[in-house]
This record gives C-alpha cells, structure tokens and sequence, in this order.
C-alpha cells in the first residue's frame, strides 16, 4: 500500500484530517507489527509532508497528466498501448548519435567507440514473481542476456537493481542475487555493480519485490532489426518461455512446468551461432518476447518496412510440449505470449546453415516465415489464406487476473490523445529546462 498516495487522495477529495489519520492508522496496523502510538505518530506525518506538498506549481512539481491509467492503456503488456507508449519516449528522447537509437524499438541500443559497437540493455524482472525471488532474478538475467545477444553482440557485464518494500524480508535481496549470478556464472559473464533501495522509501507498506537487470556487450557484426530484407526468411528456435510462463504456471495452478523454463537454450544457441561462420551471413536475430510473436513481428515489420508472413503451421511444433499443453489448457493463444524463442532473419540460402548450426547447440530450429516488399505489416497464413497478425490491445491473458483486466478497455484512440498530449508536454519541458541551463552555462 502506497500510503502517501492513500492521504493525497483523501485530502484532494475533502476529507476530514482526524478521519485520513484514524482509517491510515488502521491501514499501517493490519500490515506492519508496531504499536498503535507508532502507527498514529506515522500517519500523522505523512499526513504534515502531503500538506507540505500542496500548491507547488511550475516544471519542477507538475507535469501534463494524460489522463489514462498505466494498466489501462496496456502500458508492459506488450500490446497496442504499450507500443504506442514506447514510440512517444522515443520521441521524447529524440534522435541521437546512437548507431541504433530507441527510435528503432530494437532489443537494445549500440554505440560505436574504438571501432567495435558497444551495446547496452536493460530488463525489468516480471511483476508477478515478487514472492518468488530466485526466479525473478534468473529469468530477468537470462532476457537481459539475450537482448544482447540478438544485437550480435558478446555479453560482458552484467548490473542490477533490486527494490524490496519496506516489510519485505532482507532475504529476497540474497534470493534475487542468487538467481541472476547462477545465469552470470554459467555463461561467464560477470555482476559488476548494482543498487539496492527500498520501493518508495518508508511509504509503501507490504513486501513487494521489484528490480532490473542490464547487460553490455560488444559486437562488430550488428544483426539489428533495421537489417531485416525482402527475400529473407524467418527462422525460429522450440521456446519454453521465462518469467511469462513461470508466472502463469504459478499461478494457474501448473507448477510443475516452472522447471521446464530453466534452462540456457537460447543462450548456448547464439554463442554457437556467433562462433561459426554462418553467424556473418544472418541479417536479424530478436526473442519472442514482446507481446509473442505477433508483437515483435509487428515492430520487425514496422522498422524495416518490410511485409512479413508468418506459417501458422510451421510455429506450434516449437512450442516446448509441456508449455504447449498448458496454454491449450487455460485457453491462452501462445502467439501472442512470450515464448522466449531465438527469432533469426536471414537470406534464403543461408537458412539451411543457419538452422545446422544451431541443432548442433541440441536446440531444435526451422522456418516460420518469409519477408517480402510491400506494406510494412505483420500476417498469418492459416490453411494458405492471410489474416491480420498485427497486435492486440494486451499480450495473451495468462492468469487469472489477466483475463478479468483484460474484459475493460476505453476507447483506445481517445486515450492515445490524451498521452500523445503529455508526450508533446514532456518533450517541451525538456526543451524550456535545456534553454535555462544552456543559458546559465
């Protein structure tokens, strides 16, 4: 419970102090073990710093709101919200120097320094796996890992970020960290630095567990999305998924598929596929992450300019078996979850070598699909006739929850006035401050 948002929202709506401090009171004491004069003495002053807070006003304490919630827009749901909502921080940051900038929405940003392409990325661990810290630091750790990876790049440094909410247990801190270093030391790619902070400092109550994990690399070969040509063909390796499928296991009652997502599969395939010779020939390589393999084909589509088609028939036998009978079980499509799956793009006669290479990793890879001139847009083909395969307003629901959230949606383009009207805000803040210190310096 975020107890400062609890008072803001009591005071803006008129509320008596005594009657805030009373109902927080009993707020702190169902969670936290203090004694009532504890809890009155807390609520009192968050209370006094709410207050404190009110009427500040210019760009340092107020920004544009856009009116639209973050869970209703789909922003991390991998769908139409969540893209959208990228494309504007794109926007917002602007174009750089970057040899691929977020303006390409690729799975991670390079540079160019000393001759060789340093790249750099970084990935939130899944929301739902808070209570279960060894697998949120493994799955977010080997994700991090295969952003880098799909850019054509070594891995050579791992960092992470751990916030635990102020109930929550020193443990998890430990529990996290072994998670990530049992990737780092399996494939030798080294924790470097960190940071751990509590979420929200002393005002959110509960024990929630949240954080990230970055990855840099090197590569002189890039195999970014942009590369992506007509005539080339898609080729995919089996998925087991990670902290998507770990979390709708838990938490639809499979947990013994939680097993079948620890594993380096991906990771060995693109270390040997780097150590051959076929590595030179690829043109594109991401994960099946982004909203499953409708979402990131999509965005492959959209930064390239390039139609892909994509066999329907070709893509279930990747599925690993018991991923694929549970998802057929709760009714989940897994074209449109994260499969955690090596997505390679390459020419046509490379495809064979290509495929070879990786089987010879004991990881199993075909095609899927092909790229063609046209208009940039993602299909399926189903018993040989196209339909539409562009993204859902959300990723495939995969708990419980999920299916519930996922019956409420507004008007999707009267929401995407509303943050197209925050962005426009944001990026002319940032140009009146630049002016300031310009000025000042």
């Amino acid at each position: 419970m975020d107890v400062e948002e609890y008072v803001r929202r009591k005071i803006a709506d008129g509320k008596d102090e005594n009657a805030i401090q009373k109902n927080l009171v009993d707020h702190i004491l169902g969670i936290k073990d203090v004694n009532p004069s504890y809890a009155s003495a807390f609520a009192r002053a968050v209370i006094e710093e709410v207050k404190n807070t009110r009427g500040l006003s210019g760009d340092f304490f107020e920004y544009e709101p856009a009116g639209v919630r973050m869970g209703e827009f789909g922003v991390g749901s991998r769908g139409k919200g969540d893209f959208f909502a990228h494309r504007q921080i794109a926007r917002i940051i602007g174009k750089t120097s970057a040899s691929v900038g977020v303006d390409e929405m690729d799975d991670a940003g390079a540079v160019c320094a000393g001759g060789k392409y340093i790249i750099c990325t970084v990935d939130g661990m899944h929301s739902r796996l808070s209570d279960y810290p060894f697998l949120a630091g493994f799955h977010v750790t080997r994700a991090t890992l295969r952003d880098i990876y799909v850019m054509g790049a070594k891995p050579i440094m791992l960092f992470s970020d751990i916030h635990v909410a102020d109930d929550g247990d020193v443990a998890k801190i430990f529990d996290y960290t072994a998670g990530i270093t049992t990737v780092a030391e399996a494939m030798d790619v080294p924790l470097v630095t960190g940071s751990t902070l509590r979420i929200g400092g002393d005002m959110v109550l509960g024990s929630r567990l949240t954080g990230c994990v970055g990855a840099v690399g090197v590569a002189e070969h890039l195999t970014a999305r942009k590369s992506t040509q007509a005539g080339d063909v898609l080729l995919m390796t089996e998925g087991a998924g990670g902290g998507t499928i770990a979390t709708a296991a838990i938490y639809s009652g499979f947990p013994e598929v939680v097993e079948r997502t620890i594993n380096l599969n991906f990771l060995t395939a693109c270390e040997t596929l780097m150590k051959s010779s076929a590595f030179a020939g690829i043109h594109a390589m991401t994960d099946v992450t982004n909203g499953g393999l409708r979402g990131d084909v999509f965005e492959m589509a959209e930064t390239a300019g390039c139609r892909i088609v994509i066999d329907e028939s070709a893509i279930g036998g990747l599925v690993e078996p018991h991923v694929r009978d549970m998802l057929e079980k709760l009714k989940i499509d897994y074209l449109g979850v994260s499969l955690d799956a090596l997505l390679v793009v390459a020419p046509r006669n490379a495809a064979d070598e290509v495929c070879r290479v990786v089987r010879s990793a004991g990881v199993a890879m075909h095609t899927i699909g092909y790229v063609e001139t046209g208009k940039p847009e993602s299909v399926l083909l189903v018993d040989g006739r196209e339909r539409d395969f562009s993204p859902r307003f959300r990723e495939s629901a995969y708990t419980p929850v999920k299916k519930v959230v996922d019956t409420e949606v507004r008007d999707f383009d009267e929401m995407k006035e509303g943050v197209l009207r925050a962005s426009e805000a944001a990026i002319e803040k940032k140009r009146r401050v630049l002016a300031d210190l310009r000025k000042k310096n």
